[in-house]
């Protein structure tokens, strides 16, 4: 018989056994669960909820319960966004987990403060320049699975210090108190859906590679069928181990060693064709890793302060700068179309300016107060032409010699090599603090490798690094450095007090997903849930503008005629045709919440709030 442990976490008995992972057929398991918990069925998705006393959303209901039962526990919104987090950790393990990282921006309702957490990933000491550089032919690997899928890609993962620097900063919980709930979801499992078992499929032959990421992810050599219970043990005996010894264990301890094995050894099958590189992960690199508490950026749009992450994020600088370029034009009393020929261009003008000045503030000197300037906004502004599209891409704007009208200078564009994956969580509790949090481990599936034994994907994240190093490029590879990343979680404030929370994954479309809904909802004045559903594009200062097929059926001929080209949205990894999945939570002056949780992207989400109102 396999051995058992049981371990006691906040009136919780969890009992862990030695099996690693299940897929069985769902019913023939009872449900189980105490008030307001767990359920089950992945299928339970209700994308608005209105009502009082909290809020929470994301794109799982499992982790969204997870997080309302939290709240009506007394937990307050950190508790409830790190216990929210864990859970996703076990239901959208290619999505996030701690073997990846994020940022995490917090607003404290008794002090009015808007603080943030940098949990991006850094590279390792020992990571030369040239990691991405094929010595066969001296260019850059292509950016494939065989790229993605290896030691090189991992970068020191920040996920967990993230966890317990909020816990430690704004919340009441324990760090095994909010693991708790995440470990018995991990135990009982959840149903598999389509999504679940498309994104195993896109991955199979890259954790076919892996033994212990086969035998995690695709048991008898096939993905979960839908309708069966996947049920992840060894990552509830990681949880359990974090809860009785803390994050050294992590950072210092066994399982530091076992990260650092996994990618310096990378244990592969014997008929995998994939080139799978040892990497550059080291205990020292586990060991010196710090979250850091930073402040937010700010910008003031139409009487809102809008708040959002500082670099290394790119999310905070590009939405704000987009938005100071839009706050010269009328968009409210324009057409549908014209209104996103502006949207397009501002946010082909700010990425331009993004590419040229955003990476890790830490090793290049990011010239934020000029890029989040009205003035440096107007001198971008007035480069849009109003009647048509501008040949792409645009050059960025000169941070020094801006006054002169329309001024540009020539700075190469680099491609963009950050993936679309990544989720997003929004929460609000009783006392009106908020959370809005994106965590990632980059591409869905991460780097495809499972920490054997652990239950959890490493990241992929260094291949936000440019592959070829420049010195004139602020997001080159440097060791230590945090690479350019594109979270956005953003807070929107008027008049003192939290008016809207919304963020997003979708890698460098996250910051124009975010942007476009908080057009579509304080200019256009669509409702919050049909502003975050409404069908994208993304213009990130390319030749064409990607967009969803709803988008250009609506609106492709109208803007064909101001000169944009507009190509069907698609992940080079996988079939998707959907720009991002996002969350927000709207609070009203009398405290009613509204949560919104996507309606179809992704399976659709999930918006729970502790009091609904009844229509």
């Amino acid at each position: 018989m396999a051995a058992v442990a049981a371990v006691t976490l906040a009136a919780t008995t969890v009992v862990v056994g030695a099996a690693s992972a299940t897929t069985v057929d769902a019913g023939h398991v009872a449900d189980s669960g105490s008030q307001g918990g767990w359920h089950g069925g992945r299928d339970e998705k209700v994308p608005t909820a209105v009502g009082y006393g909290g809020a929470v959303s994301t794109v799982d209901p499992e982790a969204s319960r997870v997080g309302l039962d939290v709240l009506r526990r007394g937990g307050n919104a950190v508790d409830a966004a790190v216990a929210t987090a864990a859970a996703l950790g076990v239901t959208e393990p290619y999505s996030a987990g701690i073997g990846g990282g994020g940022f995490f921006l917090h607003y404290d309702a008794r002090t009015g403060e808007v603080s943030t957490i940098d949990g991006r990933e850094t590279a390792p000491m020992d990571m030369p320049r040239d990691a991405f550089i094929d010595p066969a032919t001296g260019a850059p690997y292509p950016f494939t699975p065989e790229l993605v899928t290896s030691g090189v890609s991992v970068g020191t993962p920040g996920t967990l210090a993230t966890w317990e620097t909020a816990l430690d900063e704004w919340g009441t919980y324990s760090l095994g108190r909010a693991l708790a709930p995440a470990t018995v979801l991990a135990l009982r499992g959840f149903v598999v859906d389509e999504t679940f078992r498309q994104q195993t499929l896109d991955n199979a032959e890259r954790f076919a590679a892996f033994p212990a990421s086969a035998k995690l992810f695709l048991p008898r050599g096939d993905a979960p069928r839908v309708g069966t219970r996947f049920r992840n043990v060894d990552l509830a005996k990681t949880y359990t181990l974090l809860a009785l010894l803390g994050t050294d264990v992590f950072y210092e301890g066994r399982l530091a060693r076992e990260m650092v094995r996994a990618v310096q050894d990378p244990r592969t099958s014997r008929d995998t064709d994939l080139p799978v590189p040892p990497g550059y992960l080291a205990l020292d690199d586990l060991d010196d890793y710090e979250a850091l508490v930073q402040e937010p950026t700010v910008s003031d749009y139409r009487g809102y302060d809008v708040y959002g992450m500082a670099p290394p994020s790119s999310g905070g600088s590009t939405v704000g700068e987009a938005l100071n370029i839009l706050e010269t034009f009328d968009l409210a009393g324009m057409s549908d179309t014209e209104y996103l020929h502006h949207y397009l261009e501002a946010s082909a003008l700010a990425f331009a300016d993004r590419g040229a000045y955003l990476g890790d503030a830490a090793f290049v000197d990011v010239p934020l107060e000029t890029l989040l300037s009205d003035e440096f906004a107007a001198s971008r502004a007035c480069l849009l032409d109003p009647d048509a599209a501008a040949p792409k891409p645009v050059a960025a704007g000169d941070v020094d010699a801006y006054d002169a009208a329309c001024s540009e200078t020539a700075v190469e564009q680099r491609e963009d090599t950050e993936n679309i994956s990544t989720t997003n969580l929004t929460v609000v509790d009783r006392w009106g603090d908020v959370v809005e949090y994106t965590l990632t481990i980059e591409q869905t599936g991460g780097s495809g490798m499972v920490v054997p034994g652990r239950g959890f994907l490493l990241n992929n994240e260094l291949t936000d690094f440019s592959l070829v190093w420049d010195e004139d490029d602020p997001n080159r590879i440097e060791p230590g450095k945090r690479p350019r990343s594109s979270m956005a979680p953003t807070l929107v404030l008027r008049d003192g007090e939290p008016v809207l929370a919304l963020g997003s994954p979708g890698g460098s479309t996250i910051i124009t997903t975010v942007l476009q809904t908080l057009t579509n909802h304080l200019d256009r004045g669509m409702p919050i849930d049909e502003a975050l559903a409404a069908p994208r594009a993304t213009q990130r200062n390319t030749a064409n503008v990607i967009a969803e097929p709803e988008f250009i059926q609506a609106y492709g001929p109208g803007l064909e005629e101001y000169g944009h080209t507009l190509v069907p949205s698609g992940d080079s990894f996988t079939s998707a045709a959907e720009i991002g999945a996002a969350t927000a939570v709207q609070i009203g002056p009398d405290g009613l919440l509204t949560a919104v949780a996507e309606p179809q992207r992704r399976g659709g989400g999930s918006a729970l709030v502790l009091k609904p109102v009844r229509n």
